[in-house]
């Protein structure tokens, strides 16, 4: 019962956050374009007679670009103000074959087997339980379908680990914890998916440009500024902590990755 009530004040926190900054991440241009995004598109395989699902669809950008490609999308999300912008965006690019279907990603209202394709891109760090979602997600692709996941992800090395999601959750109090490369590989696996693929991108952030998406006060931005100033050096080397000529911090580096991962038939 505890551990429910930490959950849901967790999802409370993420539909406020994402509530009163939905446009920002319309917008964004890391969200809205990029690599990983043209790689998901191109891992999917897509055809005209596919049903797919984008959990945690935010800014509705992988809904966007499956749109032309399958039979029809279901965009999903935790959040009602999110989904409409999202809705906004999509239909304002002329896609009509896209559903919005407000929900948890942990508990999919879905039945079994529902989806040839399931994508969540750039959100499970935002999930209280990710086995859950794991297994919802393994629970509504259809045996030979796949799962397209894409997240930010910690660094193998526990005390870098510690630091990034310490970082991540001072910007962002809905951030729960990007987990590692190998706990990811280990859980999809122990779900029931073959993971086939993983590919790595390197993730940098414009440091304001990344507060502000987060709606960080400047305050806080600026005591943040300094906890990554003041890094040791290894970790200032690792996360590429780039400053001006006045030392003021200008941005730093992350990495996420794109999981490739099949419901075996």
């Amino acid at each position: 019962m505890e551990d429910d009530k930490v959950s849901d004040s967790i999802k409370e926190h993420v539909r406020q956050q994402f509530s009163k900054n939905a446009q920002h991440y319309v917008v964004s241009p890391l969200h809205a374009q990029g690599g990983d995004l043209f790689r998901l598109v191109s891992a999917a395989e897509a055809d005209g007679s596919m049903e797919a699902l984008d959990i945690a669809t935010g800014g509705g950008h992988v809904a966007n670009a499956l749109a032309p490609l399958v039979r029809r999308v279901t965009a999903f999300d935790l959040t009602k103000d999110m989904l409409a912008a999202a809705a906004a965006f999509i239909r304002g690019n002329g896609h009509t074959n896209v559903d919005f279907v407000e929900g948890d990603a942990e508990r999919l209202p879905f039945p079994d087997g529902s989806f040839d394709l399931v994508s969540c891109r750039i959100a499970a760090h935002h999930f209280p339980d990710v086995p859950s979602f794991a297994a919802e997600a393994f629970r509504v692709v259809k045996p030979g379908g796949k799962l397209l996941l894409i997240d930010n992800v910690a660094p193998e090395d526990d005390r870098y680990d510690r630091f990034y999601n310490e970082v991540e959750k001072r910007r962002d109090p809905s951030h729960v914890r990007a987990w590692k490369k190998s706990e990811w590989v280990r859980l999809l696996e122990t779900t029931g998916f073959r993971v086939e693929s993983m590919t790595r991108f390197p993730k940098p952030f414009r440091y304001r440009d990344w507060c502000d998406r987060a709606g960080l006060p400047k305050e806080e931005a600026d005591r943040l500024e300094s906890k990554l100033l003041g890094a040791p050096d290894d970790l200032r080397h690792f996360f590429s902590i780039q400053t001006d000529d006045a030392g003021a911090l200008l941005g730093f580096s992350g990495e996420s990755v794109l999981l490739q991962a099949v419901r075996p038939s």
